[in-house]
């Protein structure tokens, strides 16, 4: 959920692997008007969050939901101040503080890219944090809701960056390695497509097959699932994506994504042997 820029790094000629499925220059609105419109990455929000409250809704109209429809409304705002907010907000402390502490304005330019989704799941838990609170509902039975429709929103963001051509892998000679539009002309691991099968298709049907085995009755066994899902997808990928230029591998064996999911996956740990106990 970053800019294109990812490396600073030259690989000597001789050492770039040869080849590679060369991959065009996508234009970056998905629905253009002149100089305007709406871009990939904001029709895979606008897309993630519609299909999700469309499917909240369905649940939440059926008897004995833990959280009424009248509260869907006040969640999707939640949500998305959530997301906008933590996500920069994220994306500023984590991948890019120096420059931002030189250039204050810029974090307000977020249609220039640079967006966490470790900020967004800040932001977005404070968030439904306070609709507990507000509305008096357990906030684990609207945390294990909203992490049921996450991975529709993972599969179009990850696609998203795709096709706009960021956050593309290290480079490699597989067969199906790719040269991206604004790199270095290396093949590289398409990871962005690797996330969105691990985070987006492959954890959307762990979902699915827990929602139809009625695991929302078990109050955060799917806010673990999604917290041990993605962090464990995010953690192992990162191995094969490029690191941030400005960051590098941290300590030389580990990458600011891979620090961010440790946190997740000890959370979700928790959050199931705790929901196993109870």
């Amino acid at each position: 959920m970053t800019s294109h820029a990812q490396t600073d790094e030259t690989i000597p000629s001789e050492a770039m692997p040869s080849g590679g499925i060369i991959l065009p220059e996508f234009n970056e609105f998905a629905i253009q008007f002149g100089n305007f419109g709406i871009r990939w990455y904001a029709l895979a929000y606008i897309a993630g969050l519609l299909i999700g409250f469309y499917l909240l809704k369905r649940e939440a109209n059926k008897p004995g939901s833990a959280m009424p429809s009248a509260t869907l409304d006040s969640l999707l705002n939640y949500v998305l101040i959530g997301i906008i907010v933590g996500g920069r907000i994220g994306y500023v402390l984590f991948y890019n503080a120096s420059y931002f502490l030189s250039h204050p304005l810029d974090i307000f330019k977020i249609w220039q890219g640079g967006m966490s989704f470790h900020g967004g799941l800040i932001g977005v838990s404070l968030a439904m944090i306070l609709l507990a609170r507000r509305h008096n509902i357990p906030v684990l039975a609207i945390s294990d809701r909203v992490s049921m429709t996450l991975p529709i929103g993972l599969f179009f963001g990850r696609l998203a960056n795709f096709i706009n051509g960021e956050l593309w892998g290290r480079v490699t000679d597989v067969p199906w390695a790719m040269v991206f539009p604004y790199s270095d002309g290396a093949p590289r691991h398409p990871t962005q497509l690797y996330e969105a099968g691990l985070e987006g298709l492959v954890l959307g049907l762990v979902m699915l097959f827990g929602y139809r085995k009625g695991w929302l009755a078990h109050q955060g066994r799917l806010t673990a699932i999604m917290l041990l899902g993605y962090g464990a997808s995010r953690y192992l990928i990162e191995f094969a994506r490029e690191p941030d230029a400005q960051l590098g591998v941290l300590f030389g064996v580990i990458t600011m994504g891979q620090v961010l999911c440790l946190p997740m996956i000890a959370g979700g740990l928790y959050l199931f042997m705790r929901e196993r106990r109870t």
